[in-house]
């Protein structure tokens, strides 16, 4: 065998060029993947002719349907009501938390969330329950903020009770200062 034929058995850049088997392997595997892009595309056409986009399969993947815990842990978390809602939760198990005899005697109102308040606000029906609440609201706030993470409540803003319902305009006595005079 000459230098030339050598030469002619390899292409130009040293690489022996494809015969026969290997040619008809390189042909076949362009076809399938023509092929595959085909069928894709066709697969797509009918799915846009049908009017949905991708179907689900056999795995799981983020359009697949959630049980309902997970769906509403998903939402808290995506609209940042993290807090909202434990705050919630913890008006939901108010007499877990402070007790039974103080629960029936004071209710939580309402929470303000602004960081720098971060307040409770609770309701007492006495003057007496109002001011045992004081004196256990540094103890009240440690465990909240131990059920809810540090910092979440500053400060127990504690009310006491409210006068009777104004049905029929102001009714007073002359002289007399409002329900202070009796609820004080």
């Amino acid at each position: 065998m000459s230098g030339n034929e050598a030469a002619g058995a390899t292409g130009a850049a040293g690489v022996p060029e494809p015969s026969g088997v290997d040619l008809a392997r390189v042909a076949l595997r362009a076809a399938k993947e023509q092929a595959r892009a085909r069928g894709a595309a066709a697969q797509e056409k009918r799915q846009a002719r049908r009017g949905g986009g991708l179907r689900s399969g056999a795995r799981a993947d983020g359009r697949d349907p959630l049980p309902l815990g997970a769906a509403i842990s998903r939402l808290i978390t995506e609209r940042g009501w993290e807090t909202p809602a434990a705050v919630g939760g913890v008006m939901g198990r108010w007499p877990q938390i402070v007790g039974e005899d103080l629960a029936k005697h004071c209710v939580p109102l309402r929470y303000d969330e602004d960081p720098d308040q971060r307040v409770l606000t609770v309701q007492c029906d006495s003057t007496a329950w109002a001011t045992q609440l004081r004196l256990l609201a540094p103890r009240l706030v440690a465990r909240l903020n131990e059920d809810l993470g540090q910092g979440t409540v500053r400060m127990i803003k504690v009310l006491g009770p409210g006068g009777p319902a104004r049905r029929y305009g102001v009714l007073r006595a002359p002289g007399s200062v409002g329900p202070g005079d009796t609820y004080g």
